[in-house]
Parts: structure tokens; C-alpha cells; sequence
């Protein structure tokens, strides 16, 4: 299971703006789509996770360092911000639990022969499909 962190409110910025797409007259008339910034340099994350997150090669991370998530696929205003939320903490739990350090293993001897031994019978095959002279 991912680590939970908890982003206090005054770290994000929200902004109401009107949504697109479907939704009749209530689209032009009401913004209840949510806009959510999040500085992670700003941010009071520990510094490893702040780093994995700037280091992510993610279309929501920007090149300064701020992620932008647009919610807009609810009616309601407080649905489309709590969907902001969530999508804000999965990133950052995401990045949270460090990768493993890979160890590079070596081949075992038996191994290495097996693979030689298929590698001269496949050969051989191979040359008895030549013409016969």
C-alpha cells in the first residue's frame, strides 16, 4: 500500500473556471470546473519526494516545477475539487515509496553452457539446410 501524505490547504491554489464540453445552458452560466496548482519547491514535502516528483516525466509537472490538474467532469463544484485532490495526492504517492536499487547478477555457469549448447545445435541445423553439392 502507498503512503498517505496530507497537502495542507495553503499550499494549493484552486480556481473556479467554467467547464468544457457538454452540459446545456449550466456550462455557460456556472464555473465548476476546478484548476489546481501545486508548487513543489514551495511545497512542505520531504525533499527525496519533492525531487522524484520534479524529476517525473509527467505532462501535469511543468518545467518550472508547478503541477497543474484540471477537474471538470462532475456538475457539482465541491465533487470536481475533492477529484482535484485525489488526483493531487495519488501523484504525489506515486513518487513516494522510493524505488528499489537494482543489483546486476551475472548469468550462472549452467546457464551460460545451455545457451551456448542451443546457440551450436541451432547452427548446425541451420548449415544442414544448405545446398548439397
Amino acid at each position: 500500500m502507498r503512503p498517505h501524505f496530507h497537502i495542507p490547504p495553503e499550499e494549493v491554489e484552486i480556481s473556479m473556471i467554467r467547464a468544457q464540453g457538454a452540459g446545456g445552458q449550466n456550462v455557460n452560466k456556472v464555473s465548476n470546473a476546478v484548476h489546481l496548482r501545486f508548487d513543489i519547491a514551495a511545497s512542505s514535502l520531504p525533499e527525496p519526494i519533492r525531487e522524484r516528483l520534479l524529476l517525473l516525466s509527467d505532462r501535469r509537472v511543468g518545467k518550472d516545477g508547478v503541477v497543474v490538474i484540471k477537474a471538470q467532469e462532475f456538475r457539482s463544484l465541491e465533487k470536481n475539487r475533492s477529484e482535484a485532490m485525489r488526483r493531487l495526492e495519488e501523484l504525489i504517492a506515486s513518487v513516494a515509496v522510493a524505488p528499489k536499487k537494482r543489483r546486476p547478477t551475472k548469468p550462472t555457469r549452467s546457464s551460460i553452457a545451455k545457451r551456448l549448447d542451443n546457440k551450436s545445435r541451432r547452427a548446425m541445423l541451420k548449415a544442414g539446410r544448405g545446398k548439397v553439392g
